[in-house]
């Protein structure tokens, strides 16, 4: 393993080469890049892949929480390497996806009212909007 490799490991995931590639390109490209965009990306690159093996990869980075899917209506899936709990800010003028960190100190229950008891186990915030120039 290369010394710069530790920080692809995923806990719970036997990390192939393939998969190393995937998440190393979606962690230089942090813009929220598309499944097509990372297989571009990667097309001129020393580890070439398919694109359905891009997907499958993802697929697990996703299944073991390494990455996010970031939906924006029927726009394609977006992948987001910040695993924090955070939601997306879409800039509608410019289609770019920006994280948005929570207050310090701000829960969920802040936000929204939910019933007693919920249990969340997934949270995905997209706002909508344009950033002044």
């Amino acid at each position: 393993m290369k010394a710069q490799d530790h920080h692809l490991q995923v806990p719970g995931m036997r990390m192939t080469k393939q998969r190393k590639e995937v998440y190393r390109t979606l962690m230089e490209n942090q813009d929220h890049p598309s499944a097509s965009e990372i297989h571009n990306l990667m097309k001129d690159t020393e580890s070439p892949m398919s694109l359905a093996t891009v997907y499958n990869c993802l697929e697990a980075l996703v299944e073991h929480g390494a990455v996010k899917q970031v939906n924006i209506d029927r726009e394609p899936t977006r992948y987001c390497q910040n695993s924090t709990p955070h939601a997306h800010f879409h800039d509608q003028s410019t289609g770019t996806i920006h994280d948005i960190t929570f207050k310090p100190g701000a829960s969920l229950t802040d936000l929204i009212e939910l019933p007693k008891g919920t249990e969340v186990t997934n949270l995905e915030i997209s706002i909508k909007g344009t950033i002044p120039s």
